[in-house]
């Protein structure tokens, strides 16, 4: 679905923008600045927007009230969240007042008492199935009980598995990792994950707004980048997040952007973000301003321009039909400054 031009602004093409929150818009509770500055100028525009996340801690309205308090206009209909999807996935399956072991914040629990169902917290409740969120008092009692539970033949749905979560000390466990923990125990995969990279998310966002070009973005490949794939949308990476330059050159088919910008500020500075090589690729996919030469699998990178562009220039050596470079090395000062910035430079200076 592309639909930037050449020069123009990369919002301009689109009709709905897709927003996730951890790494875009804020870490944890504190806003990223250029995240909150860029999401009040959708506002003022008047531009279509949803909050699509995975985190399962909070209801719509919450996240709405901490968009709010760093002076954002949300409202809670404009968000998603993976603890809604899944207790309406619930309600779907179960009748009214089934039992639903619960592990997770409260958060969790409110969407499934508000879907109808009956929150529970062990195996004796006789729960018709375990859903499974991120949590931060999630602890092994939580999980024993769960896996007692599915073993008994309670269905298990996960609300997401992102490994990790972004906060400002670094990344931390995430739901994924809990439900790691589950699989290890119990050898077998949950029986359904509602949130990114599933498709879901960005689907309902799609439909409740009626967009037919909608721009997923987000700060992860495992997760915001392979679910908009899966979704046949487009897709922003910004760099604010977990995933770094380093996992953009490596990353599988299935999880590359079309887009990658430092910052959320690329959605209106055509300066700010290049389009990286792929199916639906239509601005140039090579570098004006930089270039990276090839010997085997070693690159030099050579040229002048933003970061963006030389991380580009890049991509379309590591994703060629070639392979991926072992090692980047600098032709001058520019170059290894960029490299540096970019976290690149540790690599290649090994060498």
């Amino acid at each position: 679905m592309t639909g930037s031009s050449a020069d123009g602004r990369l919002v301009d093409a689109y009709d709905l923008v897709i927003l996730d929150l951890d790494g875009v818009i804020y870490l944890v509770d504190r806003p990223i600045e250029t995240g909150v500055a860029a999401v009040s100028r959708l506002y003022a525009e008047g531009r279509p927007l949803t909050y699509a996340t995975n985190n399962a801690s909070r209801r719509a309205v919450e996240v709405a009230t901490l968009l709010t308090s760093m002076g954002l206009s949300a409202r809670p209909e404009e968000v998603l969240t993976s603890a809604g999807a899944a207790a309406e996935v619930l309600a779907e399956r179960f009748p009214a007042d089934s039992a639903v072991l619960v592990v997770g914040a409260e958060a969790l629990r409110a969407e499934v008492r508000a879907a109808g169902l009956r929150p529970v917290a062990r195996l004796e409740d006789a729960p018709v199935a375990v859903v499974q969120g991120y949590g931060p008092q999630v602890g092994w009692a939580d999980l024993a009980e769960a896996a007692l539970a599915v073993r008994a033949g309670a269905e298990w749905i996960a609300t997401n598995t992102d490994r990790t979560l972004p906060t400002l000390r670094g990344p931390v466990p995430g739901n994924g990792s809990l439900v790691a923990v589950l699989r290890t125990a119990l050898g077998r995969e949950p029986d359904l994950v509602i949130g990114k990279p599933g498709p879901a998310l960005f689907t309902t966002a799609a439909r409740r707004t009626g967009a037919v070009r909608p721009l997923a973005v987000g700060d992860r490949l495992d997760t915001d980048i392979e679910g908009a794939v899966r979704a046949g949308m487009d897709s922003l990476l910004v760099l604010t997040g977990v995933s770094t330059p380093t996992e953009l050159l490596h990353a599988p088919v299935h999880a590359r952007p079309t887009y990658v910008a430092e910052t959320l500020d690329g959605l209106f500075d055509p300066a700010g973000v290049a389009q990286l090589p792929g199916p639906t690729a239509m601005r140039p996919t090579g570098s004006t301003g930089w270039r990276v030469t090839r010997e085997k699998a070693i690159g030099v990178l050579a040229g002048s321009g933003s970061r963006v562009e030389a991380l580009r220039a890049l991509c379309v050596e590591f994703w060629s039909a070639e392979g991926p470079l072992e090692v980047v090395r600098p032709a001058d000062d520019e170059a290894r400054a960029t490299l540096e910035a970019l976290g690149l430079l540790a690599a290649s200076a090994s060498e």
